[in-house]
């Protein structure tokens, strides 16, 4: 359950930061001083730190890093298909995933948003997302390195991600240094990662509440 709850954590922290984030701020904090340590160190170094930013200074480092910064894309399918109709195909396989496990997102979501996937394998179904998270291991493992590289407070919380990911096989490794070389398809700069998730806390789609995910 603690992978869970932290990729839980993680999708809250990859939306765009409204005032709703810093109202959770203290229920986030909680949950994740419950997580191993692997898990809990990120995220509770990413949280206090957000929380003495003011919110406007935190949407706009978030803006610059993840809408203006192509290499720290979030958006899973923009790192994978160059070519647009490639790509909206790639977009109905997540959908149809989700289709096939009861969710379905409203029209503003997309549905390869990190934030969208990670809540999907943290509520919905672990099975289907352990294996969404699985395939795109590599562009993930590159947003994380990206933003080490960057000196983003964000980076903590893509490290809670990569440690709840499946364990690293050789053919991602190799997927994750081909990318890293040609980076994410040009054309997708821009993509604004401020795109709005519409997760309500911790998700429109199922409750989850503190008591919910301590058992």
């Amino acid at each position: 359950m603690s992978k869970e709850i932290a990729r839980a954590i993680a999708s809250q922290c990859l939306i765009y930061p409204e005032q709703a984030f810093i109202d959770r701020y203290d229920e986030l904090v909680e949950l994740a001083s419950k997580l191993e340590p692997k898990l809990r160190n990120p995220l509770l170094v990413f949280l206090k730190t957000a929380s003495k930013m003011p919110l406007n200074k935190l949407q706009e480092h978030y803006v610059e890093i993840f809408d203006m910064r192509r290499k720290c894309s979030l958006f899973l399918t923009s790192w994978t298909h160059g070519d647009t109709r490639n790509r909206g195909m790639a977009l109905v396989y997540f959908i149809e995933i989700y289709k096939q496990c009861g969710l379905l997102l409203s029209p503003e979501e997309l549905p390869d948003h990190l934030a969208v996937v990670l809540e999907f394998a943290a509520l919905e179904n672990p099975r289907e997302g352990d294996l969404l998270l699985g395939e795109h291991q590599a562009p993930i493992l590159l947003i994380r390195d990206a933003l080490q590289k960057s000196g983003s407070i964000y980076a903590g919380v893509l490290d809670a991600v990569v440690e709840s990911l499946p364990e690293m096989t050789p053919e991602i490794e190799a997927r994750a240094k081909a990318l890293a070389i040609t980076g994410p398809p040009k054309e997708f700069v821009g993509l604004s990662g401020a795109v709005a998730v519409a997760l309500e806390p911790f998700s429109p789609h199922k409750d989850f509440s503190l008591e919910g995910v301590s058992r």
